[in-house]
Formats: structure tokens, C-alpha cells, sequence
């Protein structure tokens, strides 16, 4: 835990930048809550700003990496140069024009590669390429770029690091460079996004957003709605009942997590779930349902530690091995479960 003086360095150095901007724009008066690196809005974000690698799926096959413009493709004896995101759709034209084609992609070699994180990797043959295309098919859960939202650059964030006791500012500027400060972030940094900041949304309407909240409804909205995010299709149902589950965060006001380090749920088709520690179990219930277009997850437990648990939580995203909730009240918690 901070000492209460860093807990009011941060709180007098966020004030002061508050007071600033009010002297700036005295329209502003948008709410600028602090995450930090461990806050799931921050790993949201910085999988908005990850390389968009889903587009060219119909020619490498990876969700989780792109390759590096320019290139050449070709599809039924027909030569393809690939040199910007909108040559994807001659592609696509070509494998659709007949039926009688073999539709096979053959991209002339060599390549680069471009990860979701921005790594570059150079692929000089075929043998190579599908050793990597092998290497992403291993990982089919991994949380991928959140397509859908594109921030409007530049943007600025403010930023007090508890170590130091020093606040600073950084102007953001591009997908990689957002990434990047993301990705850099230490445990004794304080951040806070000054708003408002205008989005894209996947309908290509501009959006402004006025806060933290805001921003995750935006990225929530762009998880449910936008086909790039939604290439394959789940039923929480059948997936909670396979395996056993911890739980990787907990957040209630503050992070909770190690409460609950050592428990393994198990949920069941009679809707009952058992969480296990160290031999002791207890059976509790739960519920999955759908309220005004969202899905809930119901979690109904009777001791004093796991019954803090019991709510009617929103889900926000999951897959095979990752089961991600919130709710929203007085404030945002949340509660992730991830495959044992």
C-alpha cells in the first residue's frame, strides 16, 4: 500500500493539472480518473492501438500478425500488387469471381512480418511462413486487437510516477506510439487521459469521449458490434462449463485479486459451481442470462469471502480461456476468470 503522502501527491498533483485545464478551457470540466498498468481500461486501450492484422486474413491467415505493405500475391494465375489496406478487396474480387477457381493464395516471398505488438519479422520462403502461421495457430485465445475504434491523434497524457514524486505530460500521436507508452507503463505510474478525445467509431462516425468511462463503453461497444471482433462465435454457456477456472482479477473499489489466489471454480450444467481451496469446498449458483441486450453472469455464494462475489455481473469479452465481467454502479468493478 502507498503511503498517505504519495496518496496525496498524486491527488494534489492531478488537482493542480484539473485547476490548469479549467484556466485553459473553462468548458472542461470532464471527469479525469487515474488508471495504471494493472487497470483493465489500460490493457483495452492498448489493444485498440495493436497493429490491424485481422484484414488480411484472406491472405496470410493470422489474426495475430500482417504482413508489411508492399507485396505481391498471386490468386488464379492473376498477379496482385497488395500496396495499402484497400488493395485487400482485389483479392477478395478475384477468389469470388468464379466458382471453378482453386482460390489458393500464393504471396511471392520474400516478406516481413508485422505483429500485433509492432515486432517485425523477416520471412524469406514459404517454409518459414508457415512455420510462423503454425506458431500464432498454437495461441487462439490470445486477446487480440480490439478492432473497430480508431483514435483521432494527438492526444495528451498526464502522468505522476509514486517513486519519484515527479508529474510530467506526453503528447501521444500515433497507434504505435500509444502502444508503446502503454506498454512502458511501471507499476509507480499514475496516468490520466485529458478529455475530451475524439474516437471513429466502425461505422466511420466521429465520437467524442469525456471519460474513462466513456472510453470502455466505446471499446465495449466495438467488442459486441464490430464483425472484425466477432470471427468466431461463442456460448458463454458451454464454455464456462469446460475446465476449471481462477480467478486472475478481482476489483471492488480496490484490486482484490489475492483474496482469492488458490480458488478453482467449476461450473456446472445444473447451475451449481464448487470453488476449491487447498481441499475445502464450498457449492454455490449461478446464473447466466440476458437483460436488456447484455449478458449476465449471476454468482450466488454464502460465505463471508465468496459471497463478495455475488453479483449480477456484466460480461464484457470472453473466449475458450478467458471470461471477462464488470459492473457499473457507484463505480467499475470487475471480475476475470481464466481457464485452469
Amino acid at each position: 500500500m502507498l503511503p498517505f503522502k504519495k496518496y496525496l501527491s498524486i491527488a494534489v498533483f492531478f488537482f493542480l493539472l484539473s485547476c490548469q485545464h479549467e484556466s485553459d478551457d473553462q468548458d472542461d470540466n470532464n471527469a479525469q480518473g487515474t488508471i495504471t498498468n494493472a487497470s483493465p481500461l489500460t490493457s483495452y486501450m492498448q489493444r485498440v492501438a495493436m497493429v490491424q492484422t485481422v484484414q488480411d486474413n484472406v491472405i496470410d491467415g493470422s489474426t495475430y500478425c500482417m504482413i508489411k505493405f508492399p507485396y505481391t500475391v498471386t490468386v488464379n494465375n492473376e498477379q496482385i500488387a497488395v500496396n495499402s489496406a484497400a488493395d485487400y478487396q482485389k483479392v477478395i474480387d478475384n477468389i469470388n469471381a468464379s466458382n471453378t477457381d482453386d482460390d489458393i493464395v500464393n504471396i511471392t516471398f520474400p516478406v516481413t512480418m508485422v505483429y500485433y505488438n509492432y515486432y517485425e519479422k523477416f520471412i524469406p520462403d514459404q517454409a518459414d511462413f508457415d512455420s510462423l502461421i503454425d506458431y500464432w495457430n498454437q495461441y487462439p485465445d490470445l486477446l487480440s486487437k480490439i478492432n473497430g475504434l480508431n483514435i483521432n491523434y494527438p492526444i495528451t497524457i498526464n502522468i505522476y510516477n509514486s517513486a519519484n514524486q515527479i508529474g510530467s505530460s506526453q503528447t501521444i500521436i500515433s497507434d504505435q506510439a500509444f502502444f508503446n507508452f502503454i506498454k512502458n507503463l511501471n507499476a509507480s505510474q499514475y496516468i490520466s487521459l485529458k478529455y475530451p478525445i475524439s474516437i471513429v467509431d466502425y461505422h466511420g462516425q466521429t465520437k467524442t469521449i469525456s471519460n474513462n468511462l466513456d472510453f470502455e463503453n466505446a471499446i465495449k461497444y466495438a467488442i459486441d458490434y464490430c464483425p472484425e471482433n466477432n470471427i468466431v462465435t461463442l456460448d458463454l454457456n458451454e464454455v464456462i462449463t469446460k475446465g476449471s477456472w481462477d480467478i486472475p482479477y478481482y476489483f471492488d473499489d480496490s484490486e482484490k485479486t489475492s483474496s482469492y489466489s488458490g480458488y478453482s471454480f467449476v461450473f456446472k450444467s445444473d447451475n451449481s459451481v464448487v470453488a476449491t481451496k487447498a481441499g475445502t469446498s464450498e457449492t454455490g449458483q449461478w446464473e447466466s442470462t440476458v437483460q436488456n441486450n447484455v449478458r449476465e453472469l449471476k454468482l450466488t455464494f454464502s460465505s463471508a469471502l465468496l459471497s463478495k462475489l455475488n453479483n449480477s455481473w456484466k460480461l464484457f469479452e470472453f473466449n475458450n480461456s478467458q471470461i471477462r465481467l464488470r459492473d457499473i454502479s457507484s463505480s467499475t468493478n470487475y471480475l476475470y476468470f481464466e481457464k485452469i
